[in-house]
């Protein structure tokens, strides 16, 4: 019984120290604060992406030549204009007139013209946005029925029939050969007609002459026994250019500005004679031509280069070109009075396109 009763006391003591033990609490630390990771001093902005250009597509006017198409094309294979964000659509037009009455319709918004239509843009009908080439001859092609066999007896057209396209270089270069033969319009009987008909009409010999361009003049040549081109120089300025109705450049300034920076792209590589095999390609495949036929034209002109064009807006050799140019027109009635080089040449679109 007393081993019992020590028994039952020593388990009491040893409930009582633990008991004492568990409310007794431990010394412990202050707690340390925990701090979310300290944000940089300086944190950089958020990075802001480039909006996506804006795709435009483009309804262009073009002449089956190798002038109106050397420098598109090429702007067009090598992604000049989709870098610009442009997708363009090539039209063909037999001329620069009917490429105008087409903008004025609305299904064209830019086109390539020769020198015969610049005077409706003189005339307030379009603006120039760009030089594109600048021929330094006129030529006519004459049959033997015409009686002249050399620039210097163009005078033998007197009483002849001949052919041209109104409106156009065509005109005005039957003009200039008359005034080297010291004749006018009235001295002969002038036809005038579209480019196919004339070419239909020297092959037929229902005219005895004509003025055209390539390819009609190449299709002339080649079908018409005995017919000889003529070159004969004159004081005339034969500039080419690309153009848009005054209104769309109001409009749509900007898409203006990246088509001319696309297009001076394919003109610094395109002018190069290296690169002409290249540029003579596209052409032949876009007309469906010959490339060896095709070849031939790479002559018809001097091809603007971008530096070229750069450097030729800053000392004034354009503005010379385009006021010579003028003065033809003036002198021949198609203009009546001289007009400001600024109202229908947007130099300001072509240097902010050169940068």
């Amino acid at each position: 019984m007393k081993k019992y009763i020590a028994l039952l006391l020593a388990l009491v003591m040893v409930l009582g120290l633990a008991a004492c033990s568990s409310s007794t609490p431990a010394p412990t630390q202050a707690p340390t604060e925990t701090k979310a990771p300290a944000a940089a001093e300086t944190t950089a902005p958020p990075t802001e992406t480039e909006p996506p250009v804006e795709i435009v597509k483009l309804n262009v006017a073009y002449m089956p030549n190798y002038a109106s198409l050397w420098s598109v094309l090429t702007a067009i294979d090598k992604g000049y204009f989709a870098e610009e964000g442009l997708e363009v659509t090539l039209w063909e037009f037999a001329d620069g007139p009917s490429e105008i009455a087409a903008m004025e319709g609305g299904s064209i918004d830019l086109a390539y013209i020769g020198h015969g239509a610049h005077k409706l843009c003189i005339n307030g009908k379009a603006q120039i946005f760009l030089p594109s080439s600048v021929h330094s001859t006129d030529r006519i092609i004459v049959l033997p029925t015409s009686g002249v066999t050399s620039s210097d007896d163009i005078a033998n057209l007197k009483g002849k029939k001949v052919a041209y396209n109104g409106g156009s270089s065509s005109e005005t270069a039957l003009q200039g050969a008359l005034n080297v033969a010291g004749l006018t319009m009235d001295d002969i009987q002038a036809f005038e007609m579209d480019a196919t008909n004339m070419v239909a009409a020297m092959m037929s010999g229902s005219v005895d002459a004509c003025t055209a361009w390539n390819p009609y003049s190449n299709q002339i040549m080649s079908n018409c026994e005995g017919a000889l081109e003529l070159e004969f120089a004159t004081n005339s300025v034969n500039m080419s250019s690309w153009i848009c109705l005054p209104s769309y450049a109001q409009e749509n300034r900007d898409v203006l500005v990246r088509f001319t920076r696309a297009l001076l792209k394919g003109m610094e590589f395109a002018s190069n004679e290296e690169n002409w095999p290249y540029v003579v390609g596209l052409y032949a495949t876009q007309c469906a031509k010959d490339p060896v036929a095709c070849e031939v034209e790479t002559g018809d002109a001097q091809w603007f280069s971008a530096d070229y064009i750069k450097a030729s807006i800053a000392d004034g050799t354009f503005q010379d070109l385009y006021t010579r140019q003028q003065q033809m027109f003036i002198d021949n009635g198609a203009v009546e009075a001289p007009v400001a080089l600024e109202n229908y040449i947007l130099f300001d679109v072509m240097t902010d396109a050169l940068g």
